[in-house]
């Protein structure tokens, strides 16, 4: 592709401008050593509201998500360029803390990665880490009210101390891995195809839990599933060979999609 043409993403419900965008992305550019990654993406990002990251493997998506909380900053050979805004302030600035920016962040991946230690450790993990809790009481409420959040509260509230994150299902890891995420009260979820391993049934529940989550932090999330795109999100975003294409909200972009690209993968052209 031709990166001497920079095309911005086609936007459809403008409207929203008139929000103050949580995270703002303009012109971010990203190369693993000599390959070009990511082309001149830009897209906000508001409070209370689910944006889904489409497209073909190997697009860009993971590498623009990992942006936002620089996952990339100990990744040798990586080269950023552009601005990301976080409430009006550069990410990138040198006075910025990354741990502390990583804390107003959740992460969650599409295969379950449960610590090697107990349900309760798991979930208590961050906010003892960041200090978010003082003494036992404070860490039991947590942990109860992190793991009620995700519907898993009955099913191991026996079993706390004494089993490990690795001894459940796989889809009561997943479930943990999220009440793990959400113990640092986050702004942002990350979702890297949360569901994308993990069974119909309780891939159901999570996208229910997604749409309850979005009411205390915005969410971005990765998805190969049309049908879970159209069903959850605020906004769909495509991405293409590293560009965002097109971006607006969820009914629009399924049903008039502007670009030819766009319009192609959603019918299951390519991808």
């Amino acid at each position: 592709m031709d990166q001497a043409v920079k095309p911005a993403p086609i936007e459809v419900g403008a409207q929203r401008r008139s929000r103050t965008p949580l995270i703002e992305v303009d012109g971010l550019n990203l190369w693993y050593d000599e390959k070009q990654a990511l082309i001149d993406v830009a897209f906000d990002l508001y409070r209370n509201e689910i944006l889904a990251f489409i497209g073909p493997s190997g697009c860009g998506k993971t590498t623009a998500l990992k942006c936002l909380n620089r996952m990339h900053d100990d990744v040798r050979g990586v080269r950023i360029e552009g601005r990301i805004l976080m409430e009006g302030d550069d990410i990138h600035d040198p006075d910025v803390d990354p741990p502390l920016h990583r804390r107003r962040f959740g992460w969650v991946a599409q295969k379950p990665n449960p610590f090697p230690s107990s349900i309760y450790d798991n979930v208590a993990y961050g906010a003892r880490l960041h200090g978010l809790v003082d003494g036992p009481d404070q860490t039991d409420e947590l942990v109860e009210r992190c793991l009620r959040q995700v519907r898993l509260w009955d099913e191991v509230k026996d079993d706390l101390h004494r089993k490990q994150g690795a001894d459940l299902s796989g889809g009561q890891q997943q479930r943990l891995c999220i009440a793990r995420a959400l113990s640092t009260r986050p702004e942002v979820l990350l979702m890297d195809e949360p569901t994308g391993s993990i069974d119909p049934i309780t891939a159901a529940a999570v996208e229910d839990l997604l749409v309850e989550f979005k009411e205390q932090c915005a969410i971005v999330l990765i998805t190969h599933s049309m049908m879970e795109a159209r069903r959850i999100a605020d906004r769909v975003a495509f991405f293409d060979f590293g560009r965002l294409v097109e971006i607006g909200p969820t009914d629009e972009i399924f049903m008039r999609p502007r670009s030819p690209r766009c319009a192609a993968f959603i019918k299951g052209r390519f991808g």
